[in-house]
């Protein structure tokens, strides 16, 4: 049976790896690279950001929901099926913000 190939330890790592001095770049890396080789995890979403999260959903539901019902007349009176496209434009800011959830 074939065996599995070994992990290289972190000195072996760092002799495999070119430096960033010798391939001509300055030591500077943009933020994404030093963010993906660090073993860190991204840092937590606010305490406030899952409430209102589910608020905007929950409100954009409610828009939508009283648009039908009430043959396009509310919530906001005028503006006729446009409540749609609000209800569903709150929804989408919503559903957009738990992409981002930590």
């Amino acid at each position: 049976m074939p065996e599995s190939k070994k992990r290289k330890n972190a000195a072996q790592k760092g002799k495999d790896r070119p430096s960033a001095t010798r391939a001509g770049q300055s030591g500077n890396d943009d933020p994404a690279a030093r963010r993906e080789r660090s073993d860190a995890p991204p840092p937590p979403s606010p305490r406030w950001w899952a409430p209102t999260m589910v608020t905007l959903m929950v409100i954009g539901l409610i828009c939508v929901v009283l648009t039908y019902l009430m043959r396009g007349d509310a919530p906001v009176p005028g503006l006729g099926n446009w409540n749609l496209a609000i209800g569903f434009g709150v929804m989408l800011v919503g559903f957009f913000m738990t992409l981002r959830w930590r």
